[in-house]
C-alpha cells in the first residue's frame, strides 16, 4: 500500500486543506488505478444503460415516438441518471473506510478532517468524466448527434458534473450514517430512484399523473436532463409533439440546475461535515 503523508508545518491553513485534499484525492484515483474493478460502474454500467434503454424502451414505444427519435430525447436523461447513481460509489467508499478503521488513521495524522470527504468526492467526480465520455461514445454507436452549439454542450456539461459532485456529497452523508457498505448502498437507492424516476429523463412529464407532474417539473434531475437536451440540440420530448409542463424551471434549466446543485453542496457538506465528527 502506498504511503500516505501529510506535512507537519503548513505555511497557511488554506494551502494545508488544499494538499491534504489533492493527497486523498490521490489516495482514490490509485485504489481505482490498482483494483480497475472497481472502473466496471464507471465504464460497463453506462453502455448497459444505454444499449438497454435505446432499444429495449425506444422498440417498446414503435412508431414516431421510438427509435432514433428517442435515442436522442434518452442520452441526456441517462447522462444525468448515471451521474446521479454515481453517489452510489461515493457512500460505499466512505462506508468501508469507516467500518475497516482506515478513518480512524487518517484521525490521527495531521491533517484536515474535512479533507477525507473532499478528498472522496473529487476523485468521484473524476469518475464522472470518465463515465460521461463513454456514454457519449455510445450514444454516437447507436445513433446520437450533437446538433447544438459546442459552447453551450460544454456549459452544460460543466454542470452535469457539478450536479454529480453534489449527488456524491449525499453520498457522502449517506455512508456516513450507516454502518456496512451494504446498507449504504440501499439507503442511497432508496432515495436515488424517486429522484431519478420522477422526471423528464426517460419519459415525458407531462404523462405523470397530477402531484407527480408538479414533482417532476421542479425537480433538477429534469431540470439538467433538459439543459443537456438543449445544448446537444436533441428532442425536448420523446413524443412528435411538445408535452412538457412549462414553468421557471423549464425556461432556465441550465440555471436552474446549477442553482439547484450549489443549494445541495451548501446544505449537504455542512452535514457530511457533522455527521463525520459525531463519528
Amino acid at each position: 500500500m502506498t504511503a500516505i503523508t501529510f506535512p507537519q508545518e503548513r505555511q497557511s491553513s488554506l494551502a494545508g486543506f488544499v494538499s491534504d485534499c489533492a493527497v486523498m484525492t490521490r489516495r482514490n484515483l490509485t485504489t481505482l488505478v490498482r483494483i480497475p474493478q472497481l472502473l466496471l460502474a464507471a465504464t460497463v454500467q453506462p453502455i448497459m444503460f444505454v444499449l438497454l434503454f435505446s432499444y429495449v424502451f425506444g422498440s417498446a414505444l414503435g412508431g414516431e415516438v421510438g427509435g432514433a427519435h428517442y435515442r436522442e430525447f434518452l442520452l441526456g436523461g441517462i447522462l444525468v441518471q448515471t451521474v446521479a447513481f454515481a453517489s452510489a460509489t461515493t457512500a460505499i467508499g466512505v462506508a468501508s473506510d469507516m467500518k475497516n478503521g482506515i478513518i480512524d488513521r487518517f484521525c490521527s495524522l495531521p491533517m484536515s478532517r474535512l479533507s477525507i470527504m473532499v478528498g472522496r468526492t473529487v476523485s468521484d467526480l473524476v469518475v464522472n468524466v470518465i463515465s460521461i465520455a463513454v456514454m457519449l461514445g455510445v450514444g454516437l454507436i447507436v445513433g446520437w448527434r450533437m446538433r447544438g452549439d459546442w459552447g453551450d454542450a460544454l456549459l452544460s456539461l460543466a454542470v452535469l458534473l457539478l450536479f454529480g459532485f453534489a449527488m456524491s456529497w449525499l453520498g457522502a452523508l449517506i455512508g456516513l450514517m450507516v454502518s456496512t457498505p451494504e446498507s449504504a448502498q440501499a439507503a442511497l437507492m432508496i432515495v436515488m430512484f424517486p429522484i431519478a424516476f420522477i422526471s423528464s429523463a426517460f419519459i415525458a412529464a407531462g404523462d405523470l399523473p397530477g402531484p407527480l407532474r408538479t414533482i417532476a417539473a421542479w425537480n433538477p434531475v429534469t431540470a439538467m436532463a433538459r439543459s443537456l437536451r438543449e445544448a446537444f440540440g436533441n428532442p425536448l420530448s420523446p413524443k412528435p409533439v411538445m408535452d412538457e409542463p412549462i414553468n421557471w424551471a423549464s425556461e432556465h434549466a441550465t440555471a436552474y440546475a446549477a442553482i439547484s446543485s450549489v443549494a445541495m453542496i451548501v446544505i449537504l457538506v455542512p452535514l457530511a461535515a457533522r455527521a463525520y465528527m459525531r463519528h
